[in-house]
């Protein structure tokens, strides 16, 4: 191999080339011509950099004249001919956020793309598209949100959150509620095993074998399922014979009871069997909160765990073998189990549901 004349280069600059080589994030052609420049110095021939890189004799030259005559300070894209690009940024954002940000009815659409928005305006969708980087825009997005119009939210609110931070002394806390519809389906072919390359793989269709709905019982200060039943249904009577087996798992001590605001919760059976057992207080979350409460009733934590470990790519062929998987699955849960650590307070909380 011819090897040419070493370009020289200056006190610290190969350092700082083969850091730009090794950046993920730098553009290509300038990681090529920091790639030239290491080449030349180890005395490389122009046609063989050429060669190695994709580009061609002129280039390399070029990149070498430049380098010796400004140093790294050239190696970006030059100032190129012609009138600089002009986008009127302004019409871009009054045309984005007019309306409430809908496009108009003609074109039958919720909301603006870049394309459809620069077809509009005569301009290239990256010009859009770079206006809506600049200025935070993404009409594409779309988030819910939820007023609360319980009038006793903070009350509610300061309760529960009370009862996590500082529990009574001598007492058991214990989050209840029902997740219900849970549906025995049975795929309509064996699951495909997990393979090198390749997930797990099942069946779209599948047949409905029935539902049920499962009852549970969070203890706050172990995370255990203390109690749970599957039931067909989910009226007052299930709830209230639930109700009766928290208790008998929690025997003679204070029991508080954190539950959301169902109505067969509230219903006469229920708080006359209350009445009757006074160690037994429940607590209620509130009613239509926002986003910020929604898991203020923490036995909502092990459904979401349940439904993506257990249930979600379970085959059930009836509803027995659904509430067998269920039943195993809590008792394995309870050996590994880990209490939820609640650190929001209530302040924090009610700080947020207000700006939101």
């Amino acid at each position: 191999m011819y090897l040419a004349a070493a370009l020289q280069l200056r006190e610290g600059d190969r350092s700082r080339l083969k850091a730009l080589t090794r950046m993920s994030t730098a553009p290509a052609g300038l990681v090529r011509r920091a790639r030239i420049l290491l080449l030349a110095a180890e005395g490389v021939s122009n046609t063989d950099i050429a060669a190695r890189l994709g580009t061609s004799r002129p280039t390399v030259l070029r990149w070498r004249e430049r380098y010796l005559g400004s140093g790294l300070a050239v190696l970006g894209d030059l100032p190129r001919p012609g009138r600089p690009g002009t986008v009127d940024e302004v019409a871009v954002l009054v045309a984005t956020l007019a309306d409430s940000g809908r496009p108009p009815a003609r074109l039958g659409v919720a909301h603006w793309s870049s394309r459809l928005l620069g077809a509009e305006l005569g301009l290239s969708f990256s010009a859009v598209a770079k206006v809506w980087r600049k200025w935070g825009l993404q009409p594409h997005r779309v988030e819910t949100f939820k007023f609360s119009t319980d009038p006793e939210l903070e009350w509610k609110i300061r309760d529960v959150v009370g009862l996590y931070l500082a529990p009574p002394e001598k007492a058991v806390v214990v989050c209840v509620d029902e997740k219900t519809q849970i549906q025995a389906l049975d795929r309509t072919a064996p699951m495909l095993p997990l393979r090198p390359g390749l997930p797990e793989r099942q069946t779209h269709d599948y047949k409905r074998n029935g539902t049920t709905s499962l009852f549970a019982a969070l203890e706050v200060a172990t995370g255990r399922i203390s109690a749970d039943a599957c039931f067909e249904r989910h009226s007052n009577k299930e709830f209230l014979a639930f109700l009766k087996q928290v208790a008998k798992a929690h025997p003679r001590v204070k029991l508080h009871v954190v539950a959301d605001n169902y109505a067969t919760h509230k219903h006469p059976n229920v708080n006359e069997w209350l009445a009757k057992n006074p160690r037994i207080t429940l607590h209620f979350t509130p009613t239509s909160c926002s986003t910020s409460c929604s898991w203020l009733n923490m036995v909502e934590i092990f459904f979401g765990i349940i439904t993506r470990q257990a249930i979600r790519r379970g085959t059930f062929e009836s509803v027995p073998d659904l509430k067998a998987a269920i039943r195993a699955f809590i008792d394995g849960y309870n050996t590994r189990c880990k209490p939820f650590t609640w650190t929001k307070t209530a302040d924090q909380i009610l700080d947020k549901v207000k700006r939101n």
